[in-house]
């Protein structure tokens, strides 16, 4: 994201917000304590963001709706891939492995999964160890099991998390901070998880809790940087995380959740979070 302006603090910005997505323009806006912020995502629509700003300072009519079908749907998602790949790749590696998973079953399950899984001379799940599979050099088994998901409501809530949190590190700090974060809270998470007696579990919300805590806890020690997260939705998502923890979501069918998983990602994103924001204000 790139500054381009500071707006009045008591500006009412609702009709300038629906005049830029109408123009298919990336933005954010957020409260500083001189005024409100506007951010640009691209900076190749600087011109034409400054002329929607113009009219809208001006009093002049705004554009509420696209001009076309083919102007809101066409070339529209080549600027976001550019400003987060890695995080588009890692959603379509996610699906891949989903679809994988339902052509091929528990093979994908047993090759991914944190440690090795077959079936025992008497017909049960034999389980190998971590410290096994990492002798072998299975080390991919350690980030793996983030990527395996067991239905589609489970892959869908964590890709929705994915991309909201995973597009705005990307795009603010780059690819580089991205990976570690995904790297970092993944193997975080599944060794917690692990460590907890768990062998078979899978899902990306480890890395999602941990991009909760990373992009919340740098909007809070580093006003001005761009980031941004809404704090009802911090108090959902660890408010939920408590829930799972709870014998009552077990109850109502929520019970077949990683919660150290969870916690753990939750941790490393918040210890990531504080070091490269103390790292951010002592350059300043």
């Amino acid at each position: 994201m790139y500054r381009v302006m500071l707006l009045p603090a008591d500006a009412d910005t609702r009709e300038l917000r629906r005049a830029l997505w109408a123009a298919r323009i990336g933005h954010r806006i957020t409260e500083e304590a001189e005024g409100q912020m506007l951010w640009l995502a691209d900076p190749a629509q600087h011109e034409a963001l400054r002329q929607v700003v113009g009219r809208w300072q001006r009093g002049e009519p705004l554009p509420d709706a696209p001009a076309s079908r083919s102007t809101r749907y066409g070339g529209d998602l080549a600027p976001v891939l550019r400003q987060a790949p890695l995080t588009a790749a890692t959603l379509g590696l996610c699906l891949a492995v989903f679809a994988a998973m339902a052509i091929l079953g528990d093979l994908v399950i047993a090759l991914l999964a944190i440690v090795p899984l077959g079936i025992s001379p008497e017909g049960g799940l034999a389980v190998g160890t971590l410290a096994e599979a990492l002798a072998a050099g299975q080390v991919w088994r350690l980030l793996s099991p983030a990527f395996l998901h067991f239905g589609w409501m489970h892959l869908i809530f964590n890709m929705l998390w994915l991309w909201y949190f995973g597009r705005q590190v990307e795009s603010l700090q780059g690819s580089g901070r991205m990976l570690l974060l995904v790297v970092a809270a993944g193997i975080g998470g599944n060794l917690a998880q692990y460590a907890a007696g768990t062998a078979l579990f899978g899902g990306m919300s480890g890395v999602d809790f941990a991009l909760l805590g990373y992009v919340w806890l740098m909007s809070r020690r580093l006003p001005g940087s761009g980031f941004f997260v809404p704090q009802m939705l911090v108090v959902f998502m660890l408010g939920w995380m408590v829930f799972t923890m709870t014998d009552m979501a077990g109850a109502v069918g929520f019970g077949n959740v990683a919660n150290e998983a969870h916690l753990g990602g939750l941790v490393v994103g918040l210890a990531l979070g504080w070091y490269y924001s103390a790292r951010a204000r002592r350059r300043r």
